[in-house]
C-alpha cells in the first residue's frame, strides 16, 4: 500500500477509537468502507463536521479504492481487529 494511504488509514482508525466529536463521523467512513450493507453508509455532509485533516485522510482513502482494480478493504491494512473493536462500540456488533 502506498504509504500516504497507509498513514492515512492509521490516522483515521486512530481518530474513530477516541471519543471525540468526529470520532463518530469517521467510525461511519471506517464502517461503511468495511460493509456498508451491514454497518450503514456514509453521509458526505459529516465531512463539513470534520477537521480539515481528517477530510483530507478521508480523501486520500476514497481517491486510492477508486483508483485501485479491485476491492480493498480496511484489513488489507491490517485494521481487521480494530473493525471489531468499532462495531462493538459504534454498532453494538461482535460478530461481522
Amino acid at each position: 500500500m502506498p504509504p500516504d494511504v497507509r498513514a492515512a488509514v492509521d490516522r483515521l482508525f486512530d481518530l474513530a477509537r477516541s471519543d471525540t466529536g468526529q470520532a463518530r463521523r469517521v467510525a461511519n467512513f471506517l464502517l461503511a468502507w468495511h460493509n456498508g450493507a451491514d454497518c450503514g453508509g456514509f453521509d458526505l455532509a459529516d465531512l463539513f463536521a470534520v477537521d480539515r485533516e481528517v477530510s483530507t485522510d478521508m480523501a486520500t482513502v476514497f481517491a486510492f479504492l477508486g483508483q485501485h482494480p479491485g476491492a480493498i478493504y480496511p484489513d488489507a491494512f491490517g485494521h481487521k481487529d480494530d473493525i471489531v473493536v468499532l462495531l462493538r462500540y459504534w454498532r453494538d456488533l461482535a460478530d461481522d
